[in-house]
């Protein structure tokens, strides 16, 4: 454990890649803390750091009424420890981390796609994703069968200016009332 906080009124623990099988069963198996459940596992994309990736578990203890979050760090490359044999429901949300972000999940059965399909190439919740994807699937008439090509963008991206109405108006009518300088002039 690399230290315990509290952000926003939650507890979290930062835990250390190597060492986070032998927290979580602790953390499930332990009567002081007896948390009986993983409510769920995401991953959070940071392409600044080293170790880009937040592996985020949130856990319950029912009899305790407690929670707790507890994150892992990890780069693109190293994997870190399953958590299905302590929680098996865990499952479907490491393959899901897996497959959005591209994290390894050692002792993790199953490393199948979940939420893309099986020939998608990248992991979209990744922050340097293009947005556009790599490949889009469409229908072609002549081969009368869906087909794979690359994205053909049929306009260029927009550039927004994101400003409300309210932001992008710098005097409103009857404002020159309330500037005495104005006011003086007339």
């Amino acid at each position: 454990m690399r230290d315990v906080s509290v952000d926003h009124g939650e507890r979290v623990v930062r835990a250390a890649r190597g060492s986070l099988a032998d927290l979580m069963r602790t953390l499930r198996g332990d009567p002081r803390f007896a948390f009986e459940q993983c409510m769920d596992v995401c991953g959070v994309d940071w392409p600044q750091r080293a170790e880009r990736f937040d592996i985020v578990y949130n856990l319950l203890s029912v009899t305790r009424n407690d929670r707790l979050r507890v994150i892992v760090t990890t780069d693109e490359a190293t994997p870190i420890s399953s958590v299905t044999a302590i929680w098996p429901g865990t499952a479907w949300w490491e393959r899901e981390v897996f497959d959005l972000f591209g994290v390894i999940f050692d002792g993790l059965a199953d490393h199948r796609r979940i939420v893309t399909d099986y020939g998608f190439e990248g992991h979209p919740l990744r922050k340097d994703f293009p947005l556009t994807g790599y490949v889009e699937l469409r229908y072609d008439e002549e081969q009368k069968r869906v087909v794979y090509g690359k994205v053909a963008l049929t306009q260029e991206f927009r550039s927004f200016d994101f400003l409300s109405p309210w932001e992008a108006m710098t005097t409103l009518p009857g404002d020159e009332k309330a500037d005495p300088k104005a006011g003086s002039k007339a």
